[in-house]
């Protein structure tokens, strides 16, 4: 793919001669660094030093003592000091792929309050002041609504400025391969991740492999002259069959132009967010630690799913009868419209749904045309039969709420894969990579590939993708991420920070 056998004689020796440099290592450098202007890291340390200082001034003016003598002012600085330190231990001034707005927040709570765990331990100890810890936890309480305000802010305005194209890193992809080429897709169809393709590094491109419009730019003995031609900040490895030695040596030079890198790994399906890694000598080894679908978590999972869906149904009570009321006025009895979809373990089940749609005047069957063009079932399939009222409750998704008494029967979960029509199923097994390992869990009424976007007529590889990756990397927090993220998708579509 990338570069073969003849490779490690003709461009070993070129690499290490410098040639054909264009510019002087150190010259790329500067470059790089004027293009990058204003880090990530000084963007966002800069705002938080103005939010914390806004924050804690406020927190000493405003407290029931304000007016009067304070604390030692130490106590403050000191405050601000630990918690932009613990932010930082964190990993919160590194500038991220994915703008994660729910992640980024729940950090800057755990710093604010370990940090005033750590200011009030030391206020006890050097001084006697009652007021000691509820000041410090009023300060904790601002810096946490200022510093979540201004991040949230900031990450905002940075997605706005990626979806428009305005802050994309201009990314180079090695190898030109099935891998090389669905990182390159990826980037494309998700420009919220900041990095733009712009080509590929690769001697033996694959022949036949999409590459979504893009040009392979040379081999690796032109990586300086792309850089500097192509104004490159961003590298990413993709797989490639270029001896180990020379993928190092590229990996170093970009690390000495001051050039971030991105590796895909080997066996990535199953690299999971729970990595420990250990060392055999200077030898890395990745113990990949999943979610098991049969373990006590899930179990756990299924319960709080129960208590949730009946909370859910008591709450949403009113809306369930005005919606049915609406339904069989518009469309007369029943009100629910029953189908047969695959849950866990490929067990089939009838899922509820508020009927949107008159009946169909014939069956145009059309399974073999949306399995060949690779996209989902979805949306409104052939003639468009939606009522008045069905098309507000598809339009809010309040035709999918009685899957709640899915839910309560033990069918189905409210956050897991959505489940398919068993000649989709069928279908979708033989044609797409991994689609039966979505059937690892119970189906859900929403669920992470369709907080992404892909709803409806979407790629369904796509849609298995992100669903394995929920079920590999699951916690209740990911399940609270996508709750969230379901809300804000009803409120405001096409939001793209996480």
């Amino acid at each position: 793919m990338l570069d073969g056998g003849h490779e490690a004689t003709v461009a070993e020796p070129r690499l290490r001669a410098g040639i054909p440099h264009s510019l002087p290592g150190a010259s790329l450098r500067a470059a790089h660094r004027r293009r990058r202007g204003l880090s990530w890291p000084l963007a966002t340390l800069a705002l938080d030093a103005i939010a914390l200082a806004v924050a804690l001034t406020l927190s000493e003016f405003t407290g029931p003592r304000a007016g009067q003598t304070a604390a030692p002012i130490a106590w403050v600085p000191l405050f601000a000091v630990i918690a932009v330190s613990l932010l930082a231990l964190r990993g919160s001034y590194r500038q991220p792929l994915r703008l994660q707005t729910l992640d980024t927040l729940r950090g800057v709570a755990i710093a604010a309050c370990l940090a005033a765990v750590l200011v009030i331990a030391m206020r006890v100890l050097v001084e006697d002041n009652p007021t000691s810890a509820t000041e410090t936890l009023r300060q904790a309480a601002f810096a946490i609504a200022f510093l979540g305000a201004s991040r949230s802010g900031f990450l905002w305005a940075q997605a706005h400025r990626r979806k428009h194209g305005r802050a994309a890193r201009r990314t180079l992809v090695v190898g030109a391969g099935h891998v090389g080429a669905h990182t390159a897709r990826r980037l494309l169809d998700r420009p919220e991740f900041g990095l733009r393709p712009i080509g590929y590094l690769d001697k033996d491109p694959r022949a036949g492999e999409e590459l979504e419009g893009l040009p392979v730019l040379g081999a690796s003995w032109d990586l300086e002259l792309i850089i500097e031609e192509h104004d490159i900040e961003h590298v990413i490895f993709a797989f490639s069959t270029a001896p180990h030695s020379v993928l190092l040596r590229l990996v170093q030079r970009c690390e000495e132009l001051d050039l971030p890198v991105s590796l895909v790994p080997r066996l990535f399906e199953k690299v999971t967010g729970r990595i420990t890694v250990e060392h055999l000598g200077a030898l890395p080894l990745l113990e990949v630690r999943r979610a098991d679908p049969r373990g006590w978590q899930f179990a756990i999972k299924y319960g709080l799913d129960r208590i949730a869906a009946l909370l859910l149904t008591l709450i949403a009570t009113p809306i369930l009868l005005i919606s049915a009321a609406a339904v069989a006025i518009s469309l007369g009895r029943p009100v629910l419209y029953r189908q047969v979809r695959v849950g866990r373990d490929g067990r089939p089940f009838e899922m509820l749904k508020f009927r949107s749609m008159r009946p169909p005047r014939d069956d145009d069957g059309r399974v073999g045309s949306l399995a060949a063009d690779g996209l989902g079932p979805g949306g409104v399939e052939g003639e468009d039969r939606r009522t008045t009222v069905g098309a507000v409750l598809r339009k809010t998704s309040l035709d999918e709420l009685p899957q709640l008494f899915n839910v309560l029967r033990g069918e189905m979960s409210i956050i897991g894969p959505r489940p398919e029509r068993p000649e989709f199923v069928e279908l979708f097994r033989e044609q797409i990579y991994r689609y039966g390992e979505r059937h690892r869990v119970k189906a859900g009424i929403t669920g992470w590939a369709q907080v992404q976007g892909l709803r409806g007529k979407t790629s369904m590889a796509d849609r298995v993708e992100w669903d394995n990756y929920y079920i590999e990397n699951w916690s209740l927090w990911l399940d609270f991420k996508i709750l969230m993220l379901t809300f804000a998708t009803i409120v405001r579509p096409g939001s793209s920070v996480e």
